[in-house]
């Protein structure tokens, strides 16, 4: 089975985003050629959550109706791609101190009760492990694990709910201070990614 990369890039911006440039040279660093990749730009939006989606959600899938299924389709999707895949890749530009609201609406599609996690008596569990995600963020003036920095810990908390717990961070922060030297640093993290054994 060749090993499947997916990789989510979520900057608002297509041209000039250092973000799309980190995924870019983080997929090349981890891909060989029987590498699958699997592409997702959020920079279109998502729908966000609805009544009707809820609605659906919340009806056991043997008694949904065709329009809750239709209502689901993109969820589906969406979890389809992230439980095939070995590796995700996400691009992580900071905005106002969080993630892009295109970001968040992809983890409201992909963190399902019962299907992506399930409650039990020992607490939630995540159903998506044995999976590595890298994540290349670029910030502004935020620096990555700083005290306003909330992007970071709510993306790793995020992954770890859905059972993923290998996740590393590639950092291009504070590009508005030293944007050489953030750029300098965050390709030397990369180059230093292990690649799939």
């Amino acid at each position: 089975m060749p090993h499947t990369i997916l990789r989510i890039d979520s900057s608002a911006r297509i041209d000039g985003s250092v973000s799309r440039e980190l995924t870019d040279r983080i997929v090349a660093r981890l891909a060989d050629a029987e590498t699958c990749i699997v592409t997702r730009d959020l920079s279109g939006g998502l729908p966000l959550l609805n009544a009707a989606w809820i609605g659906a959600n919340f009806t056991p899938e043997t008694d949904r109706t065709e329009a809750q299924h239709a209502e689901l389709a993109l969820s589906d999707e969406l979890i389809a791609e992230l439980r095939d895949a070995d590796t995700v890749v996400i691009g992580l530009p900071v905005y106002n101190f969080g993630l892009p609201a295109a970001l968040k609406a992809w983890v409201d599609l992909v963190a399902r009760a019962g299907v992506t996690f399930r409650y039990t008596e020992a607490g939630p569990k995540g159903l998506l492990g044995g999976k590595r995600v890298i994540v290349a963020l670029a910030s502004g003036g935020t620096g990555m694990g700083s005290e306003i920095d909330f992007a970071t810990p709510y993306l790793r908390h995020v992954l770890g709910f859905l059972g993923i717990t290998d996740v590393t961070f590639v950092g291009a922060d504070r590009l508005a201070l030293d944007a050489e030297g953030a750029l300098a640093a965050a390709h030397r993290a990369v180059d230093a990614l292990p690649r799939a054994a």
